[in-house]
């Protein structure tokens, strides 16, 4: 009996000098790298090299890793298009993964950085996680700019580099979304992309729009751009913006609207009333729509797009507006602004939105000289104190910053003053990556013209 009392308070004194002992400090969490990432699969990494004096162009997150930009490739057998590697500096040390394309100019797509994968490894070299991850983030990111809204169901949901897609572009219309693809990944995990955007409460439809001639730079063969199954999507739906109707094709130009504008052509609706308004190169009459909202006296459209007409004029209807105030014009943009100058004919205020005339670089000069006789022959039929909404969307001329001074040279061509009374570009659900300027493309610049 005296033994097991004996026993008894042994533990109990044992118990209780073991709750004062300090608690085992806890385990760190498990280190995780990219390097440590690719040892696991069970296919190997291939890692790509680059020159030395380029990594940090890379790290600071430019998503183009250019064929000049790297020293070797260390893999066997080498990478081929759509897998996945490793970017490495010149100790070969990871500072991201992305896919590599043997063809492109562009050899990786940088998906993800060593720092961020270390950070959140849920979608280390793992493609389709980051684009369910990157796309509910765009999803996230337009409901806090308030889109779709009860006035506007289109707008970009996806806007490549900005969205860290490179070379994804989706544009949603009401319950329709239009996927435009430019990068060869893209139609690799085209089946994961219509999943994700699937997913989406109000998307109903997808339309698959493959930027062919550039997926041809790619290594893409036009044949296997095709679709094999003909698409139910309908060619042709109703979009609402800023309160506007607009019936929106499919078969038309870019996604079949130019959502990048909205916020330039709610602008111009609070500065037209009573005023005379013409606008150049309209297509489905967007500037035009807005500025008879606005209240305009009159308003002129004018392109060479007969079916683009044909929608501009179904959209007067649409909205209920008087076809005796606004109508348009098929005729060549220079024809029709000499034909008015012949004429003494002006106008308030000249939207002025011509196509894309510098798509590349190299041919920016010869551009400029287009820019220029197009804007001198605005300013000209612009009357005098009236105003000149200028836009580009060449991005070889947005990212030369050399518009403003084209206008310059146009208003001496025109002799005529100009101010500057507002610049923009695309709206807010285009985010460009400050790293990738070449993201940005669209100029807007509204110049008072004396």
């Amino acid at each position: 009996m005296q033994q097991q009392q004996l026993h008894a308070r042994l533990m109990k004194c044992l118990s209780c000098s073991h709750s004062h002992l300090p608690l085992p400090p806890p385990r760190p969490p498990p280190f995780y790298s990219l390097q440590r990432f690719a040892s696991s699969q069970p296919k190997g990494v291939a890692k790509v090299i680059l020159k030395k004096g380029k990594t940090q162009l890379f790290k600071d997150g430019s998503p183009m890793v250019y064929s000049g930009a790297i020293d070797r490739i260390i893999g066997r057998p080498p990478p081929k298009t759509g897998d996945i590697v490793l970017v490495a500096d010149g100790t070969e040390k990871p500072i991201g993964w992305g896919l590599y394309n043997s063809v492109s100019m562009f050899c990786v797509r940088l998906m993800q950085l060593e720092e961020e994968a270390t950070r959140d490894p849920f979608c280390a070299l793992d493609m389709e996680k980051l684009l369910e991850t990157r796309i509910n983030a765009a999803v996230e990111l337009r409901r806090g700019l308030g889109l779709p809204s009860a006035t506007t169901d289109a707008y970009r949901l996806v806007n490549s580099e900005g969205d860290r897609l490179s070379g994804l572009i989706v544009d949603v219309f009401g319950d329709l979304a239009v996927v435009a693809s430019s990068a060869a990944w893209v139609e690799t995990y085209k089946s994961k992309v219509k999943a994700c955007i699937s997913s989406i409460d109000e998307i109903n439809h997808i339309h698959w729009r493959p930027s062919v001639e550039i997926l041809k730079e790619e290594g893409m063969d036009a044949a296997d751009l095709k679709e094999l199954h003909p698409s139910t999507c309908p060619q042709r739906t109703k979009v609402i913006e800023n309160g506007i109707s607009y019936a929106i094709s499919l078969e038309g130009q870019k996604t079949g609207f130019y959502a990048d504008q909205r916020e330039n052509r709610m602008f111009l609706s609070t500065i037209s009333h009573g005023q005379r308004v013409l606008d150049v190169c309209c297509y489905s009459g967007g500037f035009a729509l807005n500025a008879a909202k606005g209240g305009a006296m009159s308003i002129t459209g004018v392109d060479t797009s007969l079916p683009a007409l044909e929608l501009a004029r179904e959209n007067i209807a649409l909205n209920n507006l008087d076809p005796e105030k606004t109508f348009f014009l098929r005729e060549d943009a220079t024809v029709f602004m000499k034909g008015a100058l012949s004429r003494n004919d002006s106008w308030d205020i000249v939207i002025l939105d011509p196509p894309k005339l510098a798509p590349r670089r190299k041919v920016l000069q010869s551009a400029s000289g287009m820019y220029r006789n197009l804007n001198s022959l605005a300013m000209k039929i612009t009357r005098r104190g009236g105003l000149l909404m200028s836009c580009s969307c060449s991005g070889a001329m947005t990212q030369s910053g050399t518009f403003l001074r084209t206008l310059q040279g146009a208003a001496s061509m025109a002799e005529r003053k100009i101010t500057v009374l507002r610049q923009s570009g695309a709206g807010c659900d285009h985010p460009i990556d400050p790293s990738y300027p070449e993201g940005a493309y669209l100029s807007n610049i509204l110049l008072r013209v004396l």
